[in-house]
């Protein structure tokens, strides 16, 4: 996604290890923590496995997993708290302005 593609639906992956129980919950807090900034995102939680084959804007995952998601999305953010949603919104807001996003 850039400037010139910006009203486009950010793609988003929240990114767990081997299930879904923590990507699902991550998912449910980066909508919200989207919701805050103004963003327009499609939000889809999956494992690690999976998430290596697919593409996204941006990538979130517990950081000793981004390493492994440098390929999948531009942006990766590590995730130390998944309930932390407003530290979620602070990070992702960072992140989208240094895209150009925001």
């Amino acid at each position: 996604m850039n400037q010139t593609d910006s009203n486009r639906e950010l793609r988003v992956l929240t990114v767990c290890g081997v299930g879904m129980g923590s990507s699902l919950i991550l998912r449910m807090n980066a909508e919200k923590a989207l919701s805050a900034l103004g963003v327009t995102a499609k939000v889809e939680h999956t494992d690690l496995s999976s998430a290596r084959g697919m593409k996204a804007d941006v990538a979130i995952a517990q950081g000793l997993h981004t390493d492994d998601l440098a390929g999948v999305a531009p942006v990766v953010i590590p995730i130390s708290n998944f309930m932390d949603v407003d530290g979620l919104r602070r990070q992702l807001d960072e992140a989208l302005r240094a895209q150009g996003w925001l």
